[in-house]
């Protein structure tokens, strides 16, 4: 099944599996705010779908995203002043809401780069739970370059990856680097001649296992790695006694008792 959101983001349905392309290969994947709304709205759509198991995020064309698309978003001064504002009870504005949306995505998510992954381009990527890049990729904070901050809730993301120092200077310098040096500094998990069936051999082996466990592992760690002990303690017991009571818990012990391969059901609930 594919289904293509306002021509900017495309996703397809394929073996449990989500292939969600950036479509606009023309400007780079550039963010404009027609593509900002199509990721939010195609993580949206992708967390009603307890059939799909895990997310391969990809760019269209020569590059995974060049950023922000300053010459078409700043021309409408309105918009940007919404998108900068958080209603109800959201922590997130749009701008951050494009990215975080796939950190807490209850399924994993596979950034696969290629080319220029700069500004908002890079903040996506580190929103996923990993990152498959060619090694002369190039990969850049590239908000220096326009006297600005990451705003796209990099910030949350980069100090899970990298040391304060190194996120100094790439932040502070908006430095180019290599795909390859990327895999080096943390940012980057994997550096592969093909970085998309590279991926796809993982989404594979993370598919063997229940969907509920691997949503609620990605729950934990993601709001566990920066709490207090006694939070992450609390949190290990609740997500445990409810895996413990899931369908798909007694579907792989009955499986395991009887050495077969388990048949999961679609995930059961969102950790």
């Amino acid at each position: 099944m594919t289904q293509l959101i306002n021509n900017r983001v495309r996703i397809e349905t394929r073996n449990n599996l989500a292939y969600v392309t950036l479509a606009r290969p023309d400007k780079r994947n550039g963010l404009d705010f027609d593509m900002m709304t199509a990721l939010v709205d195609a993580a949206n759509i992708i967390k009603k779908d307890r059939t799909i198991r895990a997310v391969i995020l990809q760019g269209e064309g020569k590059a995974f995203c060049a950023g922000l698309d300053f010459a078409r978003v700043m021309t409408k001064p309105l918009k940007v002043l919404q998108a900068f504002t958080k209603y109800g009870v959201k922590k997130t504005n749009l701008f951050q809401e494009v990215c975080y949306c796939w950190r807490t995505l209850p399924v994993p998510v596979l950034a696969v780069v290629q080319g220029q992954c700069f500004g908002g381009g890079i903040q996506l990527a580190l929103a996923a739970d990993f990152r498959f890049t060619y090694a002369d990729s190039e990969w850049s904070i590239m908000e220096a370059k326009w006297g600005l901050v990451p705003d796209m809730s990099g910030m949350v993301t980069l100090r899970e990856l990298v040391p304060i120092d190194v996120a100094r200077e790439l932040t502070y310098t908006g430095r180019i680097i290599s795909g390859a040096e990327a895999q080096r500094l943390g940012l980057a998990s994997h550096v592969a001649d093909n970085p998309l069936e590279a991926a796809e051999t993982l989404a594979a082996e993370i598919c063997t296992r229940s969907p509920d466990s691997v949503s609620a592992a990605k729950s934990l760690i993601r709001q566990s790695w920066s709490t207090t002990e006694a939070n992450a303690l609390d949190l290990e017991s609740r997500l445990q006694f409810k895996l413990l009571r899931s369908k798909n818990n007694r579907k792989l012990l009955a499986a395991n008792k009887k050495k077969e391969t388990p048949t999961y059901v679609p995930r059961q609930s969102d950790y």
